[in-house]
């Protein structure tokens, strides 16, 4: 199997021993990173869950001092 991209010795800019000098961009080459499959999508349902907890607590702590400020009038 030979590597991607174009063969050293046709490469222009290289130096003995396939480096590059300093400044210069190595040849161009194909890219073989990536996903090898679609990558699961996760459930929204705690995120769903812990919001609603927080609204139920915002909203009974308001009416603790609602009511309590009633109560003092």
């Amino acid at each position: 199997m030979t590597a991607p991209g174009p063969e050293p010795e046709d490469a222009p800019g290289l130096e003995p021993g396939g480096s590059v000098a300093p400044g210069d961009t190595p040849p161009d080459a194909g890219q073989t990173s990536g996903l090898s499959h679609p990558q699961p999508i996760p459930s929204r349902a705690p995120a769903v869950v812990a919001l609603i907890v927080v609204a139920v607590l915002v909203l009974g702590t308001a009416a603790f001092f609602v009511l309590r400020a009633i109560d003092l009038l």
